[in-house]
């Protein structure tokens, strides 16, 4: 079985969240999504979890970080293309995320990211084959 990743993140307001997401085309998964937390699917093997920031606060006793003021975590995904990369983060603008940073383009790597609802910090990034197209 492939190893998973679940990142967990606290959210003021999951059906906003949940929403956000969805007009990013994420789909969540119904059987651990309840009025405290939801499934986010991000492929096969990556999950995030969207937790009401009282029940995150649950698994934690640091307190939870306001991610509108400071920065603990950035997530980071691949795009199959720059187009990809270019749709995730318009989607997340019209659907009320900011865009705090322009693309950068490094030749071999293209990036660009956004900030959702609640202020995380969600970095996408399309590499380039340097081995002839085999991985």
């Amino acid at each position: 079985m492939a190893q998973q990743i679940f990142v967990n993140l606290p959210v003021k307001n999951l059906p906003r969240s949940m929403e956000f997401f969805r007009q990013l085309g994420f789909e969540f998964n119904p059987q651990f999504t309840n009025d405290q937390g939801a499934c986010m699917v991000i492929s096969d093997t990556i999950y995030a979890m969207l937790l009401t920031e009282p029940f995150f606060q649950t698994f934690t006793k640091k307190p939870v970080a306001d991610a509108t003021k400071g920065t603990e975590v950035i997530v980071c995904l691949s795009c199959d293309s720059r187009e990809k990369v270019d749709q995730l983060v318009s989607k997340a603008r019209a659907a009320g995320g900011t865009v705090p940073n322009q693309p950068q383009d490094h030749g071999f790597m293209y990036g660009h990211g956004f900030e959702d609802l609640d202020g995380h910090v969600w970095e996408l990034v399309h590499m380039s084959s340097t081995d002839g197209g085999k991985g």
